[in-house]
Formats: structure tokens, sequence, C-alpha cells
């Protein structure tokens, strides 16, 4: 009797130690795996990805370019890319103010003085196409048969054509006003049918197409709408109507939060000859928009 009250005792603690057992190794099992939730929410274990903020002009995003290379760069990097598209103007003011990592810009001038201030690390071409004059196909003002963009736009003053500026400090409105300075006039003494919109190129364009104006866009804008539209590319053919596209980091020294690893990483991703392929591979109801033309540091 004593021996089996002494068996019943021995099997009782075995199941009491054992339910101790699983007791403590479900608390470190749940411990573990807290610690393992705590790891992946932080992105230890997987990292999250970065984030770069990319300030560019109008016609890069509304082309369709960016949604056809970036996923290159973003899976290549493991990043996202934040997009910011407007006048060239305003997305170099944008990294100036630390709201950008990196600037994608048309404008040589603004670009130049924002490099003089030391605004950005360095500044690399990437591309170009072309600038054009475009209005409507019966060409009230004759522009077809100018020489150059200055007397085109000298004709569309002289017959008092509706011309449309973007007046937005983007590329396209730096060199319209460089065009009109060429041609010895000043856009303070035009009249009414000179009209500021403050619009960017799509929105000009089809301006453009309801007031059967004349107006100044970049090639890449237009050739991606120009299905809808029926107001003729008139002249192009005008070395001042080069556009140059340039890649510029924001310089870490001037905003402290400026993602520089990855704003560098983007700049030498853009210039190489994958990203460079991508660009040139890029077309448009059967127009290339942009033309790469970088030259690799």
């Amino acid at each position: 009797m004593a021996e089996e009250k002494e068996k019943a005792s021995v099997t009782k603690s075995r199941r009491a130690i054992s339910r101790t057992t699983l007791l403590v190794i479900s608390v470190v099992i749940i411990a573990a795996l807290l610690v393992l939730a705590g790891l992946l929410i932080s992105g230890v274990i997987f990292p999250s990805k970065a984030r770069l903020i990319l300030s560019t002009t109008t016609s890069t995003q509304n082309s369709g370019l960016l949604d056809y290379i970036l996923p290159d760069f973003e899976q290549k990097y493991n990043v996202n890319v934040d997009v910011v598209a407007v006048g060239s103007g305003q997305a170099l003011d944008n990294a100036r103010s630390g709201d950008a990592d990196v600037v994608l810009s048309h404008a040589p001038s603004l670009e130049d003085t924002f490099m003089h201030q030391g605004y950005g690390l360095f500044k690399w071409q990437v591309m170009y196409n072309q600038f054009a004059i475009v209005g409507p196909d019966a060409d009230p003002a004759g522009v077809k048969h100018a020489s150059t963009a200055a007397g085109a736009f000298t004709r569309i003053a002289s017959n008092g054509s509706t011309f449309l500026s973007r007046a937005d400090n983007s590329g396209t409105y730096t060199k319209e006003l460089a065009i009109w300075k060429s041609a010895g006039l000043n856009t303070s003494d035009f009249g009414t049918w000179y009209k500021k919109v403050g619009k960017g190129m799509e929105e000009t364009l089809q301006m453009s197409e309801e007031l059967e104006a004349y107006t100044l866009t970049d090639e890449g804008t237009y050739y991606s709408v120009v299905q809808t539209l029926t107001i003729a590319e008139l002249f192009r053919n005008d070395t001042n109507l080069f556009n140059q596209y340039s890649v510029i980091p924001s310089n870490p020294a001037k905003n402290e939060d400026v993602n520089v690893k990855y704003a560098v990483l983007f700049a030498d991703w853009i210039v190489s000859p994958a990203a460079q392929n991508l660009i040139a591979s890029y077309s448009v109801n059967g127009h290339q928009l942009f033309f790469p033309n970088a030259v690799p540091p």
C-alpha cells in the first residue's frame, strides 16, 4: 500500500514538473515571438524600404518616363521614390528648403545658380530633347516659315496671335523668356494677346487647344498627349531649342536631413548604362521622348 502511494506521489510530481516545464517553454516561445515581431516591425531582420524624395519637372512625370524607369531603381536598391513634379524652378526651391533629396530638372541657368549657392553636391547631364513652338494648324502668324525661334516669336507678336505663357518659373518658361529677349522683345510691353496662365505643360497645351493659341512646349509632354490635340508642332529647328535635363543631389551641408546616400545612388543609377538604355527605349505614340546623353563620371 505504501509503495502504491509512493508511486502515485512520484507520478503526480512528474506531472507537475511536466506542466511547469510546458509553462516555462510556452512563456519562452511567446517571449521569443514577441521579440521577433519587434524586430520585424523595427526592420532589423527585414529592413523597411528607404525613402527618397525626387523633385522634378512636370515633363518627366506627365510624359510617363518616370513610371517607366523608376521601378528598376526601386527594386535594385530597396527604396521607394516619392516624386514631386513641379516646374524646374520650384523643384530647385524644394531642394533649397530641404524638401527634396535629389533634383531632376531642365533649367540650366537656374541650376547653375543653385550650384553656385552650394545647394547641390554636383550636377550631371542625363538626357535631352527639344523645345518646340506649337499652335493652330492654320498658323495665322506664319511660324512654320520662320528661320529661328526668335523669328517665330517675332511673327507671333507682330500678328497679335494669342500666345500662352506658363509663367511658372519652369524650365520651359525660362527658355521662353530667353527667346523673347533674343528677339529684342519685352513681355511687359505685350497686349492682351499674351496670356500668363501659371499652369503646368499638359494643362497649358490643353488650353492652347481650346483657345487656338501658340505656346512653347517640351516635346516629351507634347508627344505624350498629341493624340488628344489638334494643335500642330510648327517650329523646332533651332539649336536654341535644345532641352537638357540634369540630375543634382542635394548638399547635406545645407540641409542635414537630406538622404544623401540614396540621392547619390540615384544620380549614379540614372547615368548608368542600364538607366540610359531604359530612357532610350521609352516612346509614346511612336515618338522617342528623351535621348540619353550622360557622361559617366
